[in-house]
């Protein structure tokens, strides 16, 4: 009974090891943030270069958001996630901005893209584990910017569907 006893709790400390070794695993570090947030930015570009700029204001609905606000929407989100749960210092820019041109959408997708990758890399580690309450719940400033991550990878997707519905091949995916 005693040696089942030892065993039971050798394999569950065995089982705990792993566990907590496959979570820290599992962590982004800042570096692949970065090598991650510079692809996806490049992918948000070529999004915005494959609509021309007579279809910027299209919208599948009347109730939808026109390709330009999808795009604006998930640039200025970041900035707006970035200062208000990372620690972000003021906008260099107008984060608010509303482009009316593909080169002022291009330039305010830059601008939004700099000021999270900055504002991100800024971070420790102890302040990336550090929970904060965002949108009525709580989570370490890690999750957060999982959320960010998120919420672009969402808004460009309808985005590039809105490419589709007119009849244009959107770029290809790029993954990492």
């Amino acid at each position: 009974m005693k040696a089942r006893k030892t065993i039971i709790k050798t394999v569950m400390v065995f089982f705990a090891i792993i566990c907590v070794q496959n979570i820290s695993l599992a962590q982004t570090t800042i570096g692949e943030f970065v090598a991650k947030w510079d692809n996806s930015k490049q992918y948000t570009l070529e999004v915005v270069d494959k609509m021309p700029d007579n279809l910027l204001d299209y919208k599948p609905d009347a109730g939808a958001m026109s390709f330009n606000e999808q795009i604006t929407h998930l640039s200025g989100v970041m900035v707006m996630i970035g200062s208000r749960f990372l620690k972000g210092e003021a906008p260099s820019f107008a984060a608010d901005a509303k482009p009316a041109t593909k080169a002022e959408l291009k330039a305010f997708v830059e601008n939004c893209y700099a000021y999270a990758k900055t504002t991100v890399g800024k971070l420790s580690e102890a302040e990336l584990a550090e929970v904060v309450e965002i949108f009525g719940g709580t989570g370490s400033r890690r999750q957060v910017i999982g959320l960010m991550d998120d919420h672009t990878t969402h808004h460009r997707g309808a985005a590039i569907s809105y490419i589709r519905a007119n009849g244009i091949e959107p770029p290809a995916y790029r993954g990492m």
